[in-house]
């Protein structure tokens, strides 16, 4: 490797370590926001989103580990956690979404939810796009697949946001809880890819 690439290659795992802070930074922030706009609307998927954005922290840090030159039991060791914490909020998710359709519970509006899940919607893709990039760049299959988990991160935001706005628009009360069934999905997807996939 010449001089060149070694700066090159520095710089793009700089890149990385931003891409990362940024989202870590971002989700922590969305983590109080959430539960402000969880309480107040008593929003199931606002909630769900929530515990979605903690544990997309848990991502981010092990990606920083890993660009840090962390050994590899610890990122396996890392990412069992991440599975338990998307194996608990599937969980959860499933029984309140239940819990609110049976019941016909219906959940208050939220413009705060509204405008925090579009905004972070807009911010996903551009990290995740971030995240490609230099994840290919780099050769790095550990950042690359973490800006696939921050795509659909962006894409969970969408989903909530729609359910969000048709309970607030129409009044269908239903799409707050089947938005939550979204996030079960994708929750248990990721269970599965991260203790039965190739790593």
């Amino acid at each position: 490797m010449t001089e060149t690439d070694a700066a090159a290659r520095q710089t793009m795992i700089r890149r990385g370590f931003a891409l990362e802070y940024a989202t870590l930074g971002w989700n922590v922030i969305g983590i109080a926001v959430l539960t402000v706009a969880a309480l107040s609307a008593r929003s199931v998927a606002l909630a769900g989103f929530g515990l979605d954005s903690l544990i997309e922290i848990g991502a981010s840090t092990v990606v920083i580990w890993e660009l840090s030159g962390t050994g590899e039991d610890r990122r396996r060791r890392a990412l069992k956690l991440i599975g338990v914490g998307f194996a608990l909020l599937a969980v959860y998710l499933l029984t309140q979404s239940t819990w609110v359709l049976v019941t016909g519970f219906r959940p208050h509006h939220s413009p705060l939810g509204i405008g925090w899940t579009a905004v972070t919607a807009v911010v996903m893709f551009a990290l995740a796009a971030g995240k490609a990039r230099t994840g290919t760049a780099l050769d790095n299959p550990v950042l690359k697949t973490e800006g696939r988990v921050t795509l659909i991160d962006g894409l969970l935001a969408a989903a909530v946001l729609l359910g969000l706005l048709l309970n607030s628009l129409a009044g269908l009360w239903w799409a707050d809880p089947a938005a939550g069934y979204v996030l079960v999905y994708y929750a248990l997807r990721e269970v599965r890819e991260i203790f039965f996939g190739e790593h």
